[in-house]
């Protein structure tokens, strides 16, 4: 397969290797994007793959959370341009959706969007806005969480480019527990946990870390003797860096979330547990226009 300069540019964006190298290794695995990711990481030449890459689509997450922090919400809805995302009225459209999401039990986005809404189908104000505003927008996702004994608490970075939704389980009050929930949910908005804790990893994840990790470690020159020890050790560190609760605390690294958490809890005199947690970021995994870099990348490439 034909390695092009926007395939080096797509795969430099999602792991940080250098252009030379990316070009190398695409060759290598023939153009397939995830095998030449798997192989830089086991080259050591990137440290994560970003399977997502950048994203250039527009739009907005809003969240709704019910008084008493039983029920939450969340809706994504994608515009073409960050204008259109700031405008008031789409504001207050896609609050309205986190609103009737959290009212609502749609099984899917076609359930939903057959809902009553202002008067018609959610589908049919969507077709207006489009109308009325000029732009392509589309309702991307949704989530509603209402587990029974849990307090949800939300969090929006970026005016709703990202927002996050935890869930507590605890007697407490919300009151109670709303600072320790924005927190902890500003820390899955910041670090972008893949896991809340290790029994929740997905086990063919880890056999393919594993897989990565053995290799890296046979390419650093290290004796098979020692290579499963090695990688056991990296394995743990690596699952402290992707599961939230043994991450370290970003506003006290002396701490990790879940210490965080049980000071809160010894502190309220009631027990606090992270059992859930949901993270949209606007555009993510949605695949962008190519843009005129590209055509540089060939220009210094030689192509």
């Amino acid at each position: 397969m034909a390695v092009t300069a926007s395939m080096v540019k797509e795969l430099r964006e999602m792991t940080g290797a250098g252009m030379m190298d990316c070009k190398k290794i695409l060759v290598e695995a023939d153009g397939n994007m995830d095998k030449a990711i798997e192989l830089l990481r086991e080259k050591g030449l990137a440290k994560a793959a970003k399977k997502a890459g950048r994203v250039a689509a527009q739009g907005l997450v809003k969240f709704a959370i019910s008084e008493d922090g039983t029920k939450a919400a969340m809706v994504e809805v994608n515009s073409e341009t960050d204008f259109v995302a700031k405008n008031e009225e789409f504001i207050i459209f896609v609050e309205g959706l986190a609103k009737l999401a959290l009212d609502n039990e749609a099984a899917d986005l076609e359930a939903f969007s057959a809902l009553p809404f202002e008067g018609s189908t959610v589908k049919d104000v969507l077709t207006e806005k489009i109308a009325k505003i000029g732009e392509n927008m589309n309702i991307r996702r949704f989530t509603r969480m209402d587990q029974t004994g849990v307090k949800y608490v939300g969090y929006l970075h970026g005016n709703g480019k990202i927002g996050v939704v935890v869930g507590l389980e605890t007697e407490a009050p919300i009151s109670d527990v709303s600072v320790c929930g924005k927190d902890v949910a500003m820390q899955v908005a910041s670090m972008n946990p893949k896991f809340l804790d290790e029994s929740q990893v997905d086990p063919e994840y880890l056999e393919n870390e594993k897989k990565i990790l053995v290799q890296q470690a046979l390419n650093e020159g290290k004796s098979a003797d020692i290579v499963e020890k090695m990688v056991t050790g990296r394995l743990k560190k690596e699952l402290k860096e992707t599961c939230l609760v043994e991450q370290k605390f970003v506003k006290d690294n002396d701490l990790t979330v879940k210490q965080y958490v049980e000071n809160t809890a010894e502190e309220i005199g009631k027990s606090i547990k992270v059992v859930s947690m949901a993270r949209y970021e606007v555009g993510e995994g949605i695949e962008k226009k190519e843009e005129n870099f590209a055509e540089e990348v060939a220009k210094q490439m030689g192509n």
